[in-house]
């Protein structure tokens, strides 16, 4: 499946029950801005991760900017 196919049929249950297999809740409002940066932003994420992360960063908790961080150092190699 590409991608961006893969991007359209994400639901934000998708994202809250992944982060929960990875052991973590995110806040609604994180949520919220993890969904829509998926949705609208996935090109900008994969021409230029770093200033996407950096982006986000004062958006969520440090917590969660960390997790996202580990998350993306984790998974960046099927990208």
């Amino acid at each position: 499946m590409k991608i961006y196919q893969y991007i359209n049929k994400l639901k934000k249950e998708d994202i809250k029950n992944f982060a929960l297999k990875q052991n973590f809740e995110l806040e609604s409002y994180e949520l919220d801005l993890i969904y829509y940066y998926i949705k609208n932003k996935y090109i900008d994420f994969f021409n230029n991760p770093s200033k996407v992360l950096e982006e986000i960063s004062n958006k969520v908790r440090p917590i969660t900017y960390n997790k996202i961080n580990e998350l993306y150092n984790k998974f960046k190699i099927y990208l």
